[in-house]
This record gives C-alpha cells, sequence and structure tokens, in this order.
C-alpha cells in the first residue's frame, strides 16, 4: 500500500509538473504575441480560434479517454490492447471524417466563422484539432501503463517546439526578412503576422504524433470490438455533456463575442484586448489547476478514512488563503505586471480584478464537487455546469453589444459563483461538510479591508504607490499567518 501511494504521488507530480510548467511556458508567448502582432485585432483572431480549438477538442473525443481507462481496467477485460485499439480506431475514425467534412465546407464555414479570406486559418486549426483528439488515447495508455516520464517527456517536446517556432516565425524571420531577404523570402511573408501562431502549432502537432507512433503500433495488431465500442459510447457519453459544458463556460465569451458585432475588425480589437489582459489573471488559472491535480488524488485517498471530512475542510480553508494571498498579490502590484502585455492592451486591464475573483469562486466550487464525485452522484456536476451555461451565454448576449468585453468579465464571474453556490448548497443536504464559513467570512472581509485601503488612494508615483500598497499586503499576510497559528494552537490544544 505504502509503495503504491508513492508511486501515485510522484506519478502526480509528474504529470502535474509537465501540465502546469507547459501551461506556464505558452503563457509566457503572450508579451512576444501583444508586441509582434501590428494590432490587438491579430490577437483578437489567436483568442477566437484558439477558443473554438478547444471547444471542438472536447467534442472530438466524446469522453472516450475517460472510457478507456474505465473499460481498460475492467477485471474481466483479457486484453487491455482490445479496449486501446477500440478507443485508437474510434477516435482515429471520427478525426477523419471530421477532417474530410471541414475540408468539403471549407469556405462556407470559414465565412461563417469571420475568416472568409484567410481560409488556410481554419484549415490548420482543423488538421490540430483532428490529430491531437487522435493523439488523446495515445497519451492516455502512456498514463495507464504508468509511464509518466514519457508522457511528460513527448508533452514537453510539443511545448518547447511550439515556443522555438512561435520565436523563429515571429521574431528571427522578421530580423533576417529585413537584413538578408533573400535569405528566408521564400520561407518567410511579411505581415502574415498571427497566421505563422498556426503554422506552428500545425508542426508541433505533426512532430507529437510522430513522438506517440511507437506506443501506438500495439493497437494495431488488434482489431476494434465493436461490441465494447457500445459500452463505451454508452458510458463516456454523460462525459461527453459534462466537459461541453464545461469547457463551454471558459470559451463562451471568447466564441460568441465577434458574432455580436457587425464590425468585424472592432470586435477582433476588443476580444485581443480582452483575451491578453485575461492572460494575466490566468496566475489564479494554474493556481486553480495546480490545485486540482493534487486535491482530485487526495480527495478520493482521505474518503473512507477517519477524520476525512475535516481533512476536506482543513484543504478548502488553505485554499481561499492562498487564493486570495494571489489576488490581493496581483492587484497590488498590476503597476508591474501590466508591462506582461504591451501599452495598446491596456485598457481592458479593469478585466483583471473580475476575473481573477471568478477563478478564485470555480476553484472552491472544485472543492465543494468532491460531495458529488465521492458518493455517486455526478449528473450533479452536470446540472450545475448546464446552469452556469445559460447564464454565461445570456449574460454575453445581453450585455456584450452595449458594454463589451467587460460582460464577457462579469459573465466568468456570475457563472462560477452560480456553480459555487449552487453546489454548496445541494451539498449541504447530500453529503454534509461542515465548513469553517466563519473562517472564509474572515479572510474574504479582512482581504477586501486590505485591497480597498491598498486600491483607493490616489497616489501619483509609481514608486511610492508599490510602497503603500506593500505595507498592506504585508499586514494581510501577518493577519493570515497569526490567525493560522492561532487556528492550530487550539485545534491541537
Amino acid at each position: 500500500m505504502a509503495e503504491g501511494m508513492k508511486r501515485l504521488a510522484k506519478d502526480t507530480a509528474v504529470y502535474g509538473l509537465s501540465s502546469i510548467l507547459g501551461r506556464f511556458l505558452n503563457w509566457l508567448l503572450v508579451p512576444m504575441y501583444t508586441r509582434v502582432f501590428t494590432h490587438t485585432g491579430e490577437f483578437g483572431v489567436f483568442t477566437n480560434v484558439y477558443a473554438w480549438v478547444a471547444l471542438l477538442l472536447v467534442l472530438l473525443t466524446y469522453g472516450m479517454e475517460t472510457g478507456f481507462f474505465r473499460f481498460v481496467n475492467k477485471a474481466e477485460e483479457r486484453h487491455p490492447l482490445r479496449v486501446y485499439s477500440t478507443a485508437l480506431y474510434s477516435i482515429g475514425l471520427t478525426s477523419l471524417l471530421f477532417m474530410a467534412g471541414g475540408c468539403l465546407f471549407l469556405s462556407p464555414v470559414s465565412g461563417a466563422l469571420g475568416y472568409g479570406d484567410h481560409q488556410e486559418y481554419i484549415l490548420m486549426m482543423l488538421g490540430v484539432v483532428a490529430v491531437d483528439a487522435f493523439c488523446c488515447i495515445p497519451f492516455a495508455y502512456l498514463r495507464y501503463e504508468g509511464r509518466a516520464w514519457r508522457f511528460a517527456a513527448i508533452r514537453l517536446t510539443g511545448i518547447l517546439l511550439n515556443i522555438v517556432l512561435n520565436l523563429f516565425f515571429l521574431v528571427v524571420c522578421p530580423w533576417l526578412y529585413r537584413k538578408m531577404p533573400e535569405a528566408v523570402g521564400w520561407l518567410y511573408t511579411p505581415g502574415y503576422g498571427v497566421g505563422y501562431v498556426f503554422v506552428a502549432n500545425v508542426l508541433t502537432t505533426f512532430v507529437t504524433c510522430l513522438l506517440l507512433l511507437p506506443g501506438m503500433l500495439p493497437a494495431f495488431r488488434y482489431k476494434p470490438s465493436f461490441s465494447l465500442l457500445k459500452q463505451m459510447l454508452r458510458y463516456s457519453f454523460p462525459v461527453l455533456v459534462l466537459g461541453i459544458a464545461g469547457i463551454f463556460n471558459q470559451t463562451a465569451d471568447k466564441i460568441l463575442f465577434p458574432f455580436l458585432f457587425d464590425d468585424k475588425a472592432y470586435a477582433n480589437e476588443q476580444l485581443g484586448i480582452y483575451g491578453a489582459c485575461f492572460k494575466i489573471a490566468v496566475v489564479m488559472v494554474m493556481f486553480v489547476q495546480a490545485f486540482r491535480y493534487a486535491y482530485e488524488p487526495f480527495v478520493f485517498a482521505k474518503h473512507k478514512t477517519t477524520g476525512g471530512k475535516e481533512a476536506y475542510v482543513e484543504a478548502m480553508r488553505y485554499f481561499i488563503i492562498f487564493s486570495l494571498v494571489i489576488f490581493t498579490g496581483v492587484m497590488f502590484y498590476l503597476d508591474v505586471l501590466k508591462y506582461f502585455v504591451s501599452a495598446d492592451y491596456f485598457p481592458g486591464l479593469r478585466v483583471v480584478p473580475v476575473v481573477m475573483l471568478g477563478e478564485l469562486f470555480f476553484g472552491i466550487y472544485f472543492n465543494l464537487s468532491l460531495w458529488y464525485k465521492v458518493s455517486d452522484q455526478t449528473h450533479w456536476g452536470a446540472y450545475f455546469s448546464l446552469s452556469g451555461c445559460v447564464a454565461t451565454v445570456l449574460i454575453i448576449v445581453l450585455f456584450a453589444p452595449a458594454y463589451g468585453y467587460m460582460a464577457c468579465a462579469w459573465a466568468s464571474f456570475a457563472c462560477n459563483l452560480l456553480m459555487m453556490l449552487m453546489s454548496y448548497f445541494v451539498g449541504r443536504k447530500r453529503y454534509p461538510i461542515a465548513y469553517d464559513l466563519k473562517s472564509a467570512g474572515i479572510y474574504f472581509s479582512v482581504a477586501a479591508v486590505c485591497y480597498l485601503a491598498g486600491m483607493l488612494p490616489e497616489i501619483d508615483s509609481v514608486i511610492l504607490r508599490l510602497l503603500y500598497r506593500t505595507v498592506w499586503f504585508v499586514l494581510f499576510l501577518l493577519f493570515i499567518i497569526k490567525r493560522d497559528i492561532s487556528i492550530h494552537r487550539i485545534k491541537y490544544k
């Protein structure tokens, strides 16, 4: 048992590190994008297209990754490779059909999305989605085999290659073209801008698929089972519904925004500003993601053990503490952090606190979601996510035409707050956990007081303003430390 837990902890660390590190490295490309793109509209195109990619990827995998893990571990399944083969052929076939349909209807689809003049953008992204969906099963098989380091190595290789290619096309090639146009004229077209981001992604996806190819070969020696496929699809469909609702909550603002304005250029410019400033708030998103990787194994390990619920209460308290520290830290030092993007995007900085609070609520919702996971009532998760979707769409459609991207930020805020409250009140009846609401209220109240005290005074000098806010930040940290010590003294007295 001890050995198994050690392996679980090690694998969790490896998977978590590769995911968080990968996201962080991609995040570091944003400062370059906001400076090399000639106007904010190009970043708007980037934001919109990749929101579609995220949604389509969930559709094309249709819960099969989860279904693979469910059936490959069934005791009565004699050949795990049969499950692997069935899942791989299924995803492969649907990906091919998707790509063929995309090519057949490329012109009308590109026009409907507002990219009629750049159909190649859509073609490249269709290819990326199709191949990425296919590759999700080989990645899942690596996890099944416990080959965490190979999984992480392939993931990080792809991410690093993507970064190198972005730097090559967006920084090195323009410099070379200015100095020696004949050297790169055959490869580089000035002004293509955001198109090279898609080119880099296509090349990266192709290389990643090649690296996974040796791991696919064993599956090709087995014929897929249609009876097994029916069972897997039946099991995976609810996962698909939940996945669509979840990803749409995250991408609805970036997908719907361009459709709400007659002036597409203006819509892309505003979406670019929103998307870039949203990236500053990704500090909170990455913390929530890191917490999720550690928390899910923790939840199921503590379930059915003595003191399990007390551990959940403690985890919630520390999540709130660290989230509030991150929120106040980012806001107090936004005068420095804003240079993460270029000055053209500064008007969108007002979305940062709203988006960060929304992500904080999502993290609390994730904490609360343990009750329907450990009690096998996962259908409640679908209800909450679908309710969040409805709220998001209504707020964006009704208010974005008048209030622009701020409506998108508030939609994210409202969606996550709604899901958090619904999960809490339903969970109180179906799986009661005595969360420390008093401490949570105190932490939020003190954070609000420190935030307002630090942000409201108008201090012209940036240095003096940062020093003043640092005083309040330190006071907040000292309060947390003192209260945490007091709680532990009382608890373990």
